[in-house]
């Protein structure tokens, strides 16, 4: 795949985000590829030895995943070209006790995880997918499943007993209208734990249900990603915020072969959707702490060491953009309506939703540049609420200079969301020069 040709950029994400229903999925995705340009892994557990040019990576959680390649120059004179982005997108996910019945149906019960446009999940073909942890040998071990065929529904109602649904809107309660239909009670009675056993068994993983200590599933949509419109310049998909922003950066990150003077390296944090507060999240440790160990290691090793790379290092946090909805352009700032197809987002806020400010909008701005792009920028209007992203917590956490940028995007938290073709290349464009 060429990282400057539309089409083949455009094919790679879709196959991306297909083989990612989770982020469970989304890492493991991104580990292959990271193994097959030459990355390899580490573990927190072990002690490092690391030199200029090495490519290595680390997860953690099974959800979040770093990658580095090492400048020529020790971090504490070069520093650091970081793009942070996020795995998790806003879904369904199975209580722990999910198995239910109600009037002849057999249900699974479920949870909201973040801000989910709930009515797009309904009267969708719904498959189940993430991580399921036995017990072998005496110990946990997790394993991923993907049962990939149409699984569960959210009925709607008809409109015969919802005459005012057009009207007055639909108005959808999480915890007795989301619960999704898995069968029918006079079928058969389906056990989830038997289901599991199953489809653990058609990967290869002999167990018993009773092996079965936990599990984190999460429901998706089965439709597979396309293109659309008269040219095939819409790119239609689940998950786009923000699998789009990871696949941007880890593409940067790939293309990027010879070894720079600064380190170089791309974070895909777990649970931005609800806060970031995890063992694996922005606002954990987990990049503060690989920045040290990689400091330590390739440094002068003074005891300030880490503070001096810091100071020279620089931060892209890459998530999705919102672009000016044609039929609802009254809820968009006047001057800052980008457009699709149009180029990368710069996104500010004065109350730190986003960690842009002055110099580091300028910092991105001489990056597009050099890539050939004209940024676009996105403030939202005074009088809503703005959403944030990992740029301000990152910043917060390691006192690094930060900017918010991201693709422009349609149906944001829809079970399926549109974003345009060229914005693709246009992305990764500019995070290449970041990395050169």
């Amino acid at each position: 795949m060429s990282p400057t040709d539309t089409d083949s950029l455009a094919k790679d994400l879709l196959d991306f985000i297909d083989a990612s229903p989770t982020p469970y999925h989304a890492v493991r995705e991104t580990a292959r590829r990271l193994e097959q340009a030459g990355y390899r892994a580490l573990d927190e557990r072990e002690p490092w030895s690391l030199k200029a040019g090495d490519r290595v990576y680390v997860t953690r959680g099974d959800t979040s995943i770093a990658a580095f390649q090492l400048g020529t120059a020790p971090v504490d004179r070069a520093g650091f070209r970081l793009v942070g982005s996020h795995t998790d997108s806003p879904n369904l996910r199975l209580k722990p006790n999910a198995q239910a019945t109600k009037n002849g149906y057999q249900q699974l019960g479920v949870e909201i995880y973040g801000g989910v446009l709930l009515h797009t999940w309904t009267d969708r073909d719904l498959s189940l997918a993430g991580r399921v942890v036995t017990l072998k040998d005496g110990r946990p071990v997790g394993h991923l499943v993907d049962f990939r065929r149409p699984l569960l529904r959210v009925p709607n109602l008809a409109i015969h007993l919802n005459r005012g649904v057009n009207t007055d809107g639909l108005k959808l309660n999480p915890q007795d209208h989301m619960v999704p239909v898995l069968g029918l009670e006079s079928a058969g009675a389906v056990d989830l734990r038997a289901l599991l056993v199953q489809e653990l068994a058609r990967g290869g993983v002999k167990a018993e249900a009773g092996d079965l200590l936990g599990y984190d599933l999460c429901l998706y949509d089965l439709q597979p990603s396309t293109r659309s419109g008269v040219h095939s310049e819409f790119l239609h998909a689940p998950r786009l915020d923000n699998l789009a922003s990871c696949h941007s950066s880890l593409t940067a990150l790939l293309a990027s072969s010879a070894p720079p003077e600064a380190t170089r390296g791309v974070v895909l944090f777990d649970h931005e959707e609800v806060g970031s507060r995890s063992a694996q999240g922005a606002a954990s440790p987990f990049l503060r702490t690989l920045l040290e160990r990689i400091t330590l290691s390739h440094s002068d090793g003074k005891p300030d060491a880490f503070h001096r790379a810091i100071a020279h290092s620089f931060l892209v946090s890459a998530d999705m953009a919102h672009a000016v909805h044609p039929n609802y352009a009254s809820l968009h700032e006047p001057k800052h309506q980008p457009q699709m197809g149009q180029g990368p987002v710069i996104k500010s806020n004065v109350n730190q939703s986003y960690a842009t400010d002055g110099e580091s909008w300028a910092f991105f701005t001489a990056l597009c540049r050099e890539a050939g792009v004209t940024p676009q920028h996105f403030v939202t209007r005074t009088d809503l609420g703005c959403g944030s992203t990992i740029g301000p917590i990152s910043a917060g956490q390691l006192g690094i200079r930060t900017v918010d940028v991201g693709n422009p995007m349609l149906s944001m938290h829809s079970i399926r969301e549109m974003a345009c073709v060229t914005d693709i290349a246009s992305m990764v464009a500019v995070l290449r020069r970041l990395f050169a």
